[in-house]
């Protein structure tokens, strides 16, 4: 069954946004790129691709991007406690919408749309190719792999669901996509490829 067929299967995108940003020194997802905030590069991405917006997962306390958006906030209260448990929130809201999902990580600002389209036309589930040919998100999930990633607690992300599948799709994006802001120097280097698009 594809992922995501449109336009009655068509998923509901999740942005993870929950993390503490503490290697960035709080607040990375409200930073200035380009003349916006590292988070909204991503919903303007989903937005070119032609989805909906779907729900944003946050912690308590949600970052301004989200709260100026006009996507619906899911609140995790685990945050703290890692990466699966956001997975896990954004798995239980696509259940109760009998929907597919298509996750991906709001620090993530040069993520392509033409990416997020091939990830919902592959067919099955799809993810996107790391380095040293990890699959990992963001990524495409058919209703059928929801329940063992709403299963999902602590650190434990998708990356170790999806290298347990055969026939999962793996996607290779441009190199600069892959650019995750954690640190200053990711936001000067994002800054920079930015400048490179022209």
């Amino acid at each position: 069954m594809p992922c995501c067929p449109p336009p009655d299967g068509a998923p509901l995108v999740a942005v993870l946004a929950a993390g503490s940003g503490s290697r960035f020194g709080g607040g990375k997802l409200d930073a200035v790129l380009g003349g916006e905030r590292v988070g909204r590069w991503v919903l303007d991405a989903v937005a070119k691709a032609g989805f909906a917006p779907g729900v944003i997962v946050t912690g308590v306390d949600a970052p301004q991007f989200a709260k100026e958006s006009d996507w619906a906030l899911a609140i995790n209260p685990k945050a703290k406690e890692g990466l699966g448990t956001s997975l896990a929130v954004a798995a239980n809201r696509a259940l109760a919408q009998g929907k597919p999902l298509l996750v991906l990580l709001a620090d993530m600002p040069l993520v392509a749309p033409d990416h997020l389209i091939a990830l919902r036309d592959a067919g099955g589930t799809a993810a996107t190719v790391w380095s040293g040919g990890k699959a990992g998100v963001p990524a495409c999930f058919p209703l059928a792999l929801l329940p063992q990633l709403a299963a999902l607690t602590g650190d434990a992300g998708a990356g170790a669901l999806l290298s347990g599948h055969d026939d999962v799709t793996r996607i290779t994006p441009p190199e600069a996509m892959l650019v995750d802001v954690d640190r200053a120097e990711d936001l000067a280097r994002a800054e920079e490829l930015l400048s490179l698009r022209g």
